[in-house]
């Protein structure tokens, strides 16, 4: 009785379509579509260095702002000229910042019409990125770093119109530069299966989440007048494709 049984099995089994038993058509992994560039939107406090500029008298953007930093939004492109070792190339990205009070009368006394100062950073930068080892061997942090030329149109408002700044024009731009370290982490390790549909269907490689502290002088290089220098951090979301 067992010998039939047997027989039986194996005569199923040979009844069986061949394709289902053919590992050739295992889905595989798909591969990766090329990688050029990538697009990051930042957040993060900006709080102008203005009453450090030489021969200023008292702190005017303390006692009229306080302290507590202006929100400023930056979006930047970038684009990759060298992948290998990590990741090398330049960015170029622009921003916006605002900050109102109350504005301060000629007798010191606070008054009810608002003031405000606003800005919009512009910066072309150097960059590279250490993402050798998270494509290598998946390891998801990515150091990098940032050098680059910045330019600042500024401007004061007072109501709706543009204010002096004493006695000089209460708009402008200025130059500088600043230095950028970072860190990102890379989120395709969380969603491997996710990441690879994410670039298939839109063509985003990868995804970073990142904290960034910046070094910026922008103060014409050294030369009178305002000083919109800071030492901020930003953070933000990276999508490379």
């Amino acid at each position: 009785m067992s010998r039939a049984v047997a027989v039986g099995v194996v005569a199923l089994l040979g009844a069986l379509p061949s394709q289902a038993l053919d590992v050739s058509d295992t889905p595989r992994a798909p591969v990766g579509s090329p990688r050029t560039g990538a697009v990051e939107f930042k957040l993060g406090g900006y709080k102008p260095r203005i009453d450090t500029e030489e021969g200023l008298k008292g702190t005017p953007y303390k006692d009229t702002f306080g302290d507590a930093s202006m929100l400023l939004f930056e979006l930047e492109l970038q684009r990759y000229f060298y992948q290998g070792f990590g990741s090398a190339g330049v960015g170029f990205s622009a921003g916006y910042a605002e900050k109102y009070a109350n504005t301060i009368t000629d007798e010191g006394d606070t008054a009810e019409e608002k003031t405000a100062l606003k800005v919009a950073p512009l910066k072309v930068n150097a960059l590279y990125k250490f993402d050798y080892p998270a494509f290598r061997w998946g390891m998801p942090l990515v150091p990098y770093g940032q050098l680059g030329l910045i330019y600042m149109p500024w401007w004061i408002e007072k109501g709706s119109d543009t204010q002096e700044l004493s006695g000089r024009s209460g708009k402008g731009g200025r130059w500088g530069y600043g230095v950028t370290l970072g860190v990102s982490f890379l989120l395709d390790v969380l969603e491997p299966r996710l990441a690879r549909d994410f670039d298939s269907g839109i063509g985003v490689n990868h995804s970073y989440v990142f904290a960034e502290w910046t070094y910026a002088e922008v103060n014409n290089f050294g030369s009178s007048g305002l000083v919109l220098s800071s030492r901020h951090w930003m953070f933000g979301l990276a999508l490379d494709y």
